[in-house]
């Protein structure tokens, strides 16, 4: 089919735009998990008469953007063709040079993006230069996909702290563990294979000290490929943590933050040092609480977190408002009177149960992983 330019009602050139804008938005997927504090971007340059000439995707912060990778592959074949882009091409100088100087030299006369880059310094003003130098703009094809690609960038950018997804795996009768301060394993390996999957793609995992006591967790993603390190945060109010605690071991794979009061880090100055000689950065706050020491997160560029628990940081993160994704893992067991006796009275739920969690999620989705159920949707609709 023939990408013929034309009005924006055109149904011909709208369900060209539609199909390759679904091209751009696959290749920017190649960056998830890599790009931060950069969004993650695809690009494609058709010809006139309909043929793809150059494909591209930002992989990997300070390298090329998505539109550089698409224009060099398509090379003198860009003049004339249309880019699409899914999200609105740089106009400043980073660590690398505007992304809209290549295009208006590589002679595309139109450019379509999913979405404008909310980031200050671009903010409407690619499209604007783009637009000056007589190349028609069409902007948002694709945005819905787009915005949810770059929840943690749009997060980072507009509410000064990470995407945070709260994630928790319980029994059918809603339960967390057999009992408080019980290791207890709930899930399949399947649904464990998913969880380290979404590890590999966030740039942090967090805890509260208590889960690091009772499991002393690794915290790394296993089982896939990860080319970023991995931030482990622990919340630590009370500077719990034992230095000797194994995720000291897996350093290679990531720094360690305990985020702690600046009063516990004064009153126990020696485990402090301590943490500090096992490796760990300790973030002291004037009030550890997570409206404070998320946008402190983000200045480390951490923009999207995943948070493990236990269930009074979820519930934390809950009360706060802070909490943007949830992913509940449910197993198909019982955990209350599983020790003969009274069902349950110390065993950790989840945070505010999962009818009243559930209930509330947008664009929720359902599925099995192995013998496991996986019930996720965003708290609030992406935008």
């Amino acid at each position: 089919m023939s990408d013929v330019v034309g009005p924006q009602n055109d149904p011909t050139v709208a369900e060209a735009d539609s199909r390759w804008m679904r091209r751009a938005l696959a290749h920017a997927c190649r960056g998830l998990g890599r790009t931060t504090p950069n969004p993650v971007v695809g690009a494609c340059v058709v010809t006139a008469d309909g043929v793809v000439v150059g494909d591209g995707a930002h992989e990997r912060a300070g390298g090329p953007h998505a539109e550089i990778f698409a224009i060099e592959a398509a090379g003198a074949r860009a003049g004339g063709g249309t880019l699409y882009s899914t999200l609105e091409p740089c106009s400043h100088i980073g660590r690398t040079g505007p992304c809209t100087d290549r295009i208006i030299a590589a002679g595309i006369r139109r450019g379509v993006a999913a979405m404008e880059d909310p980031y200050p310094l671009v903010s409407g003003r690619g499209f604007a230069i783009l637009r000056d130098h007589g190349i028609a703009v069409t902007v948002g094809v694709g945005r819905e996909e787009a915005v949810r690609l770059n929840q943690p960038f749009l997060t980072a950018v507009r509410e000064r702290r990470p995407f945070v997804i709260l994630k928790a795996a319980t029994s059918l009768d809603s339960r967390m563990a057999a009992a408080a301060g019980e290791r207890t394993q709930l899930t399949s390996a399947a649904a464990d294979r998913h969880a380290h999957y979404v590890r590999a793609q966030v740039d942090a995992i967090a805890i509260g000290s208590g889960t690091l006591l009772v499991d002393d967790p690794l915290l790394t993603a296993r089982h896939v490929y990860r080319e970023r390190p991995l931030t482990r945060v622990i919340f630590d109010r009370r500077l719990r943590t034992p230095p000797d605690a194994r995720i000291f071991s897996t350093l290679p794979a990531g720094p360690v933050i305990i985020v702690t009061s600046r009063h516990a880090q004064s009153a126990q100055r020696d485990r402090s040092d301590a943490l500090e000689r096992a490796g760990a950065t300790v973030l002291a706050l004037d009030e550890p609480t997570m409206t404070a020491a998320l946008p402190a997160l983000a200045g480390l560029d951490v923009q999207s977190l995943v948070l493990e628990g236990g269930p009074g940081v979820h519930r934390a993160a809950w009360d706060a408002g802070v909490v943007d994704y949830v992913q509940l893992y449910i197993a198909p067991v019982a955990v209350c009177g599983s020790h003969g006796g009274v069902a349950g009275t110390d065993a950790p739920s989840v945070v505010l149960g999962p009818e009243s969690m559930l209930a509330s999620l947008v664009e929720q989705r359902v599925r099995m992983l192995g013998p496991d159920v996986l019930i996720e949707g965003y708290v609030h609709r992406p935008h």
